[in-house]
């Protein structure tokens, strides 16, 4: 707290002492040492003129975009960004050192950008935002160690030339300013292309769905005051024009822009307008001619996986998912589509071709996504082929041949002139097995109640039977049911764990009476389960831990990674004090008994012994008269995690399917057939955040591998679940296994 008070107190006194040119002015020159502060109320240097603005812009609540602005205008549209991939939060600063530099930096001190060094440094005069919408770092030699426009992001503006080597890179959408799919580049070799990059590594794919054909020759990219853009050679000829416009710079603000979505664009903004309502108007698609003729050999495409693009107003694309698709995610519609229904399984129980249809899509189609192709077929032919076979998901007919296409589906494209083919997407006939909505299920609900309350109300002689029937229940299973109140939740006797009250204990061992001995930290105590066929039990007496913090710990997605992390390194390996413990919260209890099986003191660094733990959480090693080591916690731990993500038992055998019953088998299949929506159907807000789901299964599957040495500690299962360290792929199946 102290800290935090100490912080804001040196906050507020740097703010009352900034230099007046920290706020916004029209002052141009800023002299070594200057900076500004990323705060709320706008803090930037303003060109002369006012058009342009150099400094922080606030992105939502994600943080502070260093940028330079259109300032005279309500959208305040952004031309240039220093660190799209990387936000600063409120108190960052960016100062122009003596060194000629600007330098960004968090509020600890921490670098995030700084601009390049110039060339025959002769001593930094000013930096200045100019009217042009160039911000320059100046020397005394009147030359520019650093300007903007030769450094530019997604924008070109009127006077702004682009030398060989130098691009636009796109930004990954209209609301998020980190570098995207898609550049315009001079390249090198003097070639102007637009090209499709390997996202989200900035680097080209060398996929060019446009170029200038001008190699050896091409020298600079021009956009000149009047609106024209054109490629020049060394000695100024135009080599190409690629776009043409004419614009009054008195009149209209103009900036060409790669979009997003890999289409270049140039705008105009009447700058005299009285409408209120005025924007950035399309004054030309400079290029390219059809966007959804982009073909990657790898990669996806304009459009996302699985989705195909339809060539739409101003040449923008259109990405669209197919029947029996939706989109991944509903803001990012060029993230791609997946199937809305379980797809069709290989197994043979699951493959049955009259579970499933095949929907004609008209012009429609996917390049490069073929695995299989027929001649001399019929369409009858080609349809059963598909329905039959497990893998296909989409199939084209035409001219007597076919083939098959397997998902992911990519270079997808809606072309009218396509003809000649039938194009068949799977779908299962009724569409989705997916759980039916909340609206849906309760109407169901509702229809089954009124069906059976009708049936009861007519037959008064089956409501004779069951008052009967209730009475001798009273009568003469009292204590059956009593017990059975006290066990509301069957289980499988062994495999899994079954909870029970601290006044069940008290009752089962009559208050904890007969003491049979004593482990390494508490003692044991002699029990009978009363609804077990008085069953003799041994029961371990533990003492609760003391919360700490808001701690939480259960079975949902959305709150394993509010847990406290830390005290699952006490628990699992890392408790220092001979002590083991309870994770508790709010006195029930989430985790217990791990860590016990075997105590390894701080001396202690290998073991062999007998087998010892709960089964169904008992690592393989038990079994195969392998040296023991605290890696065995782990991998209890893993089970643990796995069924508090699926809620459910590590052990199921009343499961739907075979290869369900066991969890964490199940679960690897999911995680490699990448169907992790199968182990938490019913749960809408995990399926929602699959993201981190998947994140939390790969650390469980780290947990169980079969060789200890794969499997991490403790301490870096807390980490990987916190976030500070990256979460990598699991090993393969032949270094995983489930023991039971």
């Amino acid at each position: 707290m102290a800290l935090q008070v100490s912080y804001l107190l040196s906050l507020l006194l740097l703010v009352l002492l900034l230099p007046y040119s920290t706020f916004a002015q029209n002052s141009s020159d800023q002299s070594p040492g200057s900076f500004l502060i990323a705060q709320e109320n706008g803090s930037y240097w303003a060109s002369p003129s006012g058009d342009f603005a150099f400094g922080f812009q606030q992105i939502g609540n994600e943080g502070y975009l260093l940028a330079i602005w259109f300032n005279k205008i309500p959208e305040e549209t952004i031309v240039w960004s220093a660190n799209g991939d990387n936000l600063v939060p409120t108190g960052s600063k960016v100062e122009l050192t003596e060194g000629g530099q600007l330098v960004l930096s968090d509020p600890t001190g921490t670098g995030i950008w700084k601009s390049e060094s110039g060339k025959g440094y002769l001593g930094v005069v000013h930096a200045a935002m100019l009217d042009t919408g160039n911000f320059v770092v100046a020397s005394q030699d009147g030359g520019h160690l650093w300007r903007s426009f030769d450094h530019p992001t997604d924008t070109m503006l009127p006077t702004q030339t682009m030398s060989r080597g130098r691009k636009l890179v796109a930004h990954y959408s209209e609301s998020n300013n980190s570098k995207g799919r898609f550049q315009f580049a001079l390249n090198t070799d003097g070639n102007l292309v637009l090209q499709t990059l390997a996202y989200p590594i900035d680097y080209w794919s060398n996929t060019a769905y446009w170029e200038s054909g001008t190699n050896g020759s091409g020298f600079q990219v021009v956009f000149n005051e009047s609106g024209s853009i054109y490629l020049t050679a060394t000695n100024g000829s135009i080599l190409k024009t690629v776009s043409s416009n004419s614009v009054s710079k008195q009149d209209f603000y103009q900036r060409v822009v790669m979009e997003y979505d890999g289409v270049l664009i140039h705008y105009g903004y009447q700058k005299s307008s009285t409408n209120t309502s005025n924007a950035w108007s399309i004054l030309s698609v400079v290029m390219p001619p059809n966007i959804c003729e982009i073909t990657e050999q790898i990669g996806s495409g304009a459009c996302g996986f699985n989705s195909y693009c339809e060539l739409g107003e101003y040449g923008r694309p259109n990405c669209i998912c197919p029947t029996g698709y939706i989109l991944i995610d509903p803001n990012d519609v060029m993230k791609g589509c997946r199937q809305n229904f379980l797809p069709q399984s290989c197994d043979e129980a699951s493959s049955k071709t009259d579970q499933f249809d095949l929907r004609e899509l008209v012009s429609v189609n996917w390049p490069f996504t073929d695995y299989g192709r027929y001649v001399n077929v019929t369409e009858d032919w080609c349809r059963k082929a598909c329905l039959g076979d497990c893998f296909c998901a989409v199939a084209v007919f035409g001219g007597g041949q076919c083939w098959k296409k397997k998902i992911p589906l990519s270079n997808g494209k809606k072309d009218p002139s396509e003809i000649g083919t039938k194009v068949l997407i799977k779908i299962r006939k009724d569409n989705s097995t997916f759980n039916p909505s909340g609206a849906d299920l309760m109407k169901k609900n509702h229809s089954t109640v009124r069906l059976i309350l009708s049936v009861l109300l007519i037959s008064s002689t089956f409501l004779n039977l069951l008052f009967l029937l209730a009475a001798f229940l009273l009568g003469f299973r009292f204590k059956y049911w009593k017990l059975k109140a006290r066990n509301p939740y069957p289980v499988t006797p062994v495999m899994n764990l079954r909870s029970y009250t601290y006044e069940e204990l008290i009752e089962a061992t009559n208050g904890f009476r007969e003491e049979l001995g004593s482990g390494a930290f508490a003692k044991v105590y002699k029990g009978v389960l009363e609804y077990e066929d008085r069953k003799l039990v041994a029961v371990k007496r533990l003492h609760n831990m003391e919360r700490e913090g808001d701690m939480e710990f259960n079975a949902e997605v959305s709150a394993i990674g509010r847990t406290n992390h830390r005290n699952l390194v006490q628990l699992l390996g890392f408790c220092n004090d001979g002590e083991h413990r309870l994770l508790v919260y709010e006195f029930m209890t989430r985790i217990s008994d791990f860590g016990l099986a075997k105590l390894l003191k701080a001396d202690q660094t290998r073991t062999t012994t007998g087998i010892r733990g709960t089964k169904g959480y008992v690592a393989p090693e038990w079994f195969k008269n392998m040296s023991v080591t605290i890696k065995v916690d782990v991998y209890s731990f893993g089970i643990l995690l796995l069924e508090l993500i699926c809620c459910r038992k590590s052990f199921e055998t009343k499961a739907k399917d075979e290869d369900q019953m066991i969890l964490a088998n199940w679960a690897y299949d999911c995680y490699n057939d990448k169907k992790l929506d199968l182990l938490v159907e019913n749960d809408q807000e995990a399926i929602d955040d699959m993201k981190r789901m998947e994140k939390y299964v790969m650390i469980a599957i780290w947990c169980i591998q079969e060789d200890p040495s794969l499997r991490p500690t403790m301490k870096k299962v807390v980490q990987m679940m916190e976030g500070s360290i990256e979460v990598s792929v699991p090993p393969g199946s032949s270094s995983f296994i489930s023991s039971m």
